[in-house]
């Protein structure tokens, strides 16, 4: 294989290899999530003073979305939620099958739904409580279902962290291969998805030769690990190969998560700008809505879910009208991958911009934190004017940066995936302009929302 080779790397491929080493940075997140369940619980109710809320919804989420477009699903990795699952399998725990109805993403997209209403409805980033609370439900439901059924039915069709993480690691510069492909047909055990007597085998049940896609791959390496000829390889790729290739069985539910994950972050980054309060008051005064829950509901409703459907059949139906082609599912699939570049770029904009004028804010949390408990060793006077990690002027000319980039890129994935599938350009063309159109629209939904001021949450200084 030419590619490099991650595992190859002396000491760091040991270490993600190692028998221990997922359980190590399980552990390591571990920490990090009962120091937020435990601060958001007993430690001060002001979200930019709280470890649960700023680590939660500050560094997390820009952390994932660099790591994602740098590296790769490395948070699931390391995510301490499947703790649950290595416990039962190590217990002989064997569940029950997940039912072959629900072995698709439409729970997944109803999962990203509810974590963003509930985020807007009860004002999570502004509530350490309310942070550690749906962190301890994370926990149990993570237990429950890991616990009852024999796959990892939490991560590959509930989790709406994983979810997200899933989408744009197919932009991700590394995925799980095979090392040397004959070796992979000689081999009888097929322990990198059933496990051996050490390890655990693929616990979102994927075949190391038979992938093609980071869909449902968490990175964890135990396919690596059981392996017992060291066949597997966390290895580079070439720049948007996955986003280019022509699904194996199209799916109503993959092109609707694909579609409609950039436009939720349209509406995430719209509901902290001025005209989402203009629009609710409008809700309130003419259609007689007055319940915060049930406005964000409908505003969300149609932005996330009825918007993004209705666009994919109107533009599905209208480029196969165009270029005569009569597979439409197989269209709405094969042009959904378009959508990652642009909503990696939103989501890079916004989650971005609260990372770069809030990541120094956990300095002065984590001391407080300390001094809270007679701990010193950071000194004795936080400094709460930390905050900006980048110049403020620096911030809206690299977020339009990023969706510009992200733009580019969706019309050239899209203009890839319409010559592999019309080999004549005319042709191509016709089928792929309905799909192009959306990309521009979105382009400059997304530069007016960012051009708009946003609420700075999580940072003391400039408001919570």
């Amino acid at each position: 294989m030419s590619h490099f080779d991650l595992l190859r790397v002396p000491f760091l491929g040991r270490l993600l290899q190692w028998r221990w080493g997922r359980l190590l940075f399980q552990l390591l997140l571990g920490l990090v999530l009962l120091l937020i369940i435990y601060d958001g619980f007993t430690g001060p109710q002001l979200a930019p003073a709280n470890n649960a809320t700023v680590l939660a919804w500050v560094h997390y989420r820009g952390i994932v979305i660099l790591l994602l477009l740098l590296a790769g699903n490395f948070f699931c990795m390391a995510c301490p939620f499947t703790l649950p699952r290595t416990l039962a399998r190590r217990l002989s725990i064997r569940g029950i099958r997940w039912p072959a109805v629900l072995r698709n993403k439409w729970i997944a997209i109803g999962s990203i739904f509810l974590i963003f209403w509930l985020y807007e409805w009860l004002d999570l980033w502004a509530s350490p409580l309310l942070t550690a609370r749906v962190a301890v439900a994370y926990i149990v439901a993570a237990f429950l279902l890991e616990s009852i059924f024999s796959e990892s039915a939490f991560c590959k069709y509930v989790c709406p962290l994983g979810t997200f993480n899933y989408v744009y690691s197919l932009a991700s510069p590394l995925q799980i291969q095979e090392r040397d492909a004959q070796v992979c047909r000689m081999c009888e055990g097929k322990e990198c998805v059933n496990g051996s007597l050490a390890t655990l085998g693929c616990g979102t049940e994927l075949y190391v030769p038979a992938m093609r896609s980071n869909m449902d791959c968490t990175f964890c390496l135990d396919c690596a690990r059981a392996c017992p000829y060291n066949n597997v390889a966390l290895s580079t790729r070439s720049t948007g190969t996955e986003l280019t290739q022509s699904p194996p069985a199209p799916r109503w539910d993959r092109a609707l998560l694909l579609t409609s994950l950039g436009f939720f972050g349209l509406t995430n980054a719209f509901g902290m700008v001025p005209p989402v309060y203009a629009l609710q008051n409008w809700l309130g005064d003419t259609l007689g809505l007055h319940s915060d829950a049930v406005r964000l509901l409908l505003i969300f409703g149609i932005g996330n879910l009825l918007l993004p459907t209705g666009l994919m059949l109107l533009t599905t139906r209208i480029s196969a009208n165009l270029s005569g082609a009569k597979d439409v599912k197989l269209i709405a699939d094969s042009y959904a991958t378009g959508f990652i570049p642009i909503g990696m770029a939103i989501w890079l904009a916004h989650y971005g911009f609260h990372l770069a004028i809030g990541g120094a804010a956990i300095i002065p949390v984590f001391q407080s934190f300390l001094l809270d408990h007679g701990i010193t060793i950071l000194g004795t006077q936080p400094n709460w004017a930390l905050s900006f990690l980048l110049p403020q002027n620096w911030i809206f000319p690299l977020q339009v940066v990023s969706i510009l980039v992200g733009f580019i890129v969706s019309l050239f994935v899209l203009s890839k995936i319409a010559l592999k599938r019309r080999p004549d350009p005319q042709t191509a063309f016709r089928e792929l302009l309905p799909w192009a159109l959306i990309i521009v629209l979105m382009a400059i939904a997304a530069l007016s929302i960012f051009n708009l001021p946003m609420e700075m949450r999580g940072t003391r200084m400039l408001g919570v």
